[in-house]
């Protein structure tokens, strides 16, 4: 069976999670505690990094290349456009919700709140709290305009695009950290995407010592 090796509350495991699930690619999950550097996982991942995939007898690492492997392997149904000018939208968010996003965001509200405590590396700073409170007011302001324009985040098709951001949105939605009354049209956006049968695990997920609040599973929240 393939494996993936993988922290719940990553949103680039999350993203490889869900285009396999919309591939409808069975997976065994195993919980790697990356940060503590077993050298069993350094052998599949040089880079120390999750989500690492093994893949009938490929280990893949690397969220991206994972996604765009599967997707030329596995066509059906498609997660990338055929056009280059579509393809370098798609790729062009996704790396938008990975790097930007995930530095001026995720890192600051998950990497506070959680990570810290879970890795035992101190105790939060408010400064980057409070600046990746800010920060995610404008990104999804970003994703509203896009959306005013467009049916998923890249165009009229869903696309990784829309898993990468929802990725991220998801697991800082398991802390309460996105005001969903901010913007109808992402709320909306994302009640699409979360009502997917491929969303179904994240939502099933629970990390110990940290319960989701009760809306974060409710299709209808």
């Amino acid at each position: 069976m393939n494996r993936l090796y993988h922290y719940a509350l990553s949103p680039f495991c999350r993203k490889v999670r869900l285009t396999l699930a919309e591939k409808k690619l069975e997976v065994e999950l195993v919980e790697e505690r990356y940060w503590e550097k077993d050298p069993e996982f350094l052998r599949r991942s040089p880079a120390g990094k999750v989500p690492v995939l093994r893949y009938g007898s490929r280990i893949l690492s690397e969220s991206t290349a994972i996604c765009e492997y599967l997707d030329e392997t596995v066509p059906t149904p498609p997660l990338l456009p055929r056009g280059p000018e579509a393809r370098y939208e798609v790729r062009r968010l996704v790396t938008w919700f990975d790097d930007k996003f995930n530095e001026e965001v995720t890192t600051k509200l998950m990497g506070e709140r959680v990570y810290r405590k879970v890795m035992g590396t101190g105790y939060p700073d408010s400064s980057n709290v409070k600046a990746g409170a800010r920060a995610i007011k404008e990104h999804l302001s970003y994703m509203e305009s896009l959306l005013d324009q467009r049916r998923w985040l890249a165009g009229n098709d869903l696309t990784l695009a829309d898993f990468a951001a929802a990725a991220h949105l998801s697991v800082l939605d398991y802390i309460s950290d996105v005001d969903w009354n901010r913007s109808e049209v992402v709320k909306d956006w994302y009640a699409k995407i979360k009502s997917r049968p491929a969303f179904r695990s994240l939502l099933a997920d629970q990390i110990p010592g940290f319960p989701p609040p009760s809306h974060y599973a409710d299709l209808d929240f």
